[in-house]
């Protein structure tokens, strides 16, 4: 019963907030209240639900202080070089925005943090879709499906689980499967090129060459695009979608979301520029050498980038005042994912999920148990956290594949292949982040990127599998 109700309470969840029926807050609060009452759990509601906040509130702290940290420097201008030389590559052409979308995430992802990852690359390539008129949902799946990928790094955290849960040397798992996650990095690739294709078509080729025409009644600025100052309007050249990117006669932008951007922003501290890089590359080194706990480096960070960079409290309160509603978006959805993690936990259902699907294996597909285990890391990484696949699912698969000669270290490496999808399930705060920030309703993203990213997925484990590694 647990496990149709664990089920029910998860395609209740999706069916709502792809349909639009109820916010993502609403839906990660209310929904498993409704289902620990009917399981007969409703007096332990408040347990879970502390518990779940207890286990997330780490989480929340270090993305409401990478927030304010990664705005700061985002205000500073520390990241105006890597948009210019963006905008330098992509131009005004939709296909290479996409493109420098899936390429900005990938490398930045080396990080081993979906938050950093996303704040940064949204930051750099929001403006262009806005002014060109892109889909966002392209922004944020191809950002999403890049990212899962290169979080099956060792510091990542899904390898590192899976090495620590089997008893494994994490390099022993990552190294052979490069070749396969290199082949799923180049899928992403292809997608963002052929979705990039879409968009192009769907506006009009637009390029900085050909697509610029005078308007002397009305002046244009690509933030960030840099140059003269001179009166132009962008058009795309085909079909009614063309992009028209204005800008009324007395300076004042269309729409406030590039001001970001603006060269000439009060914020900038050109002088601070190698202070605020060298913080940001040693908040990095020792997130990834663990030095400290990762909420605790982002929290002296951004105090220190504030001090330094606006050392009047007034300026300083602006800062934090100008980050407020991400910060408050992403923080109010961690802790409402923690009541739908704390009951869906609490009460037992992702275990008998987990034992439940196993056991459904038939003994036939013994032999075939890293193939198993690569098909079900996509549903089971997805509907529920990394943690409790890693830990509670994969050494009974291990434990099953072992009894028909299956090694260990080929399910570990199978079990890496559903990242790409993990990174937009509901239950990774970090997908909250991605979607606040490029202002995109969850549904919609869900809509659009998860059949990429399963797509995606698929790739890798075929991969990992014609190189002989699954």
């Amino acid at each position: 019963m647990l496990t149709i109700l664990g089920f029910a309470m998860i395609a209740t969840f999706l069916v709502l907030i792809m349909t639009k029926k109820m916010s993502p807050i609403a839906a990660l609060v209310l929904i498993p209240a409704l289902f620990c009452v009917a399981v007969g759990q409703g007096a332990k509601l408040g347990d879970y639900v502390i518990d779940g906040v207890g286990n997330l509130a780490p989480t929340a702290a270090m993305l409401m202080f990478a927030i304010v940290y990664f705005g700061v420097m985002i205000d500073v201008g520390l990241f105006d070089p890597i948009v210019r030389g963006i905008l330098r590559f992509c131009k005004a052409d939709p296909m290479r925005i996409v493109v420098g979308t899936a390429v900005l995430a990938a490398i930045v992802s080396l990080d081993g943090d979906g938050s950093t990852t996303f704040m940064i690359t949204v930051s750099a390539m929001y403006p262009l879709y806005k002014r060109l008129k892109m889909s966002l949902v392209v922004m944020t799946g191809v950002a999403a499906t890049a990212n899962g990928v290169m979080n099956t790094l060792p510091w990542g955290g899904p390898t590192a689980r899976a090495a620590t849960a089997l008893k494994l040397d994490a390099s022993e798992i990552f190294i052979p499967m490069i070749p396969a996650l290199a082949v799923g990095l180049l899928a992403v690739f292809l997608l963002s090129y052929v979705l990039g294709l879409r968009e192009r078509k769907r506006l009009g080729m637009l390029t900085l060459d050909e697509a610029l025409v005078r308007e002397p009644e009305q002046e244009t600025v690509l933030a960030g695009a840099g140059g003269g100052g001179e009166d132009r309007l962008w058009k795309g050249s085909g079909g009614s979608g063309s992009a028209e990117i204005t800008q009324d006669g007395d300076g004042d932008e269309d729409d406030e979301d590039f001001k970001g951007l603006d060269p000439d922003r009060s914020t900038l501290r050109p002088r601070l520029y190698w202070f605020n890089a060298g913080l940001t590359v040693a908040l990095l080194t020792a997130m990834i050498m663990q030095l400290m706990p990762i909420p605790v480096l982002f929290l002296l960070g951004a105090a220190l980038a504030l001090t330094v960079n606006f050392p009047h409290m007034p300026d300083q309160r602006a800062r934090i005042a100008a980050h407020a509603d991400n910060v408050l978006n992403v923080s109010g959805m961690v802790f409402a994912a923690a009541v739908f993690t704390g009951v869906l936990t609490g009460t037992g259902m992702v275990e008998n999920m987990a034992d439940s699907v196993v056991s459904a294996v038939p003994d036939a597909m013994g032999p075939h148990m890293a193939i198993v285990t690569g098909l079900l890391s996509l549903p089971l990484t997805y509907f529920m956290s990394n943690d409790g696949f890693y830990f509670g699912v994969v050494p009974v698969l291990a434990e099953a594949g072992a009894a028909h000669g299956v090694s260990p270290l080929e399910i570990a490496r199978a079990s890496l292949a559903g990242q790409a999808l993990h990174m937009s399930s509901p239950l990774v705060p970090a997908v909250y982040v991605l979607v606040g920030m490029a202002k995109v309703e969850f549904g919609d993203h869900t809509r659009f990127t998860v059949k990429w990213a399963v797509l995606t997925s698929l790739v890798v484990l075929g991969a990992g599998i014609l190189f002989g590694t699954i």
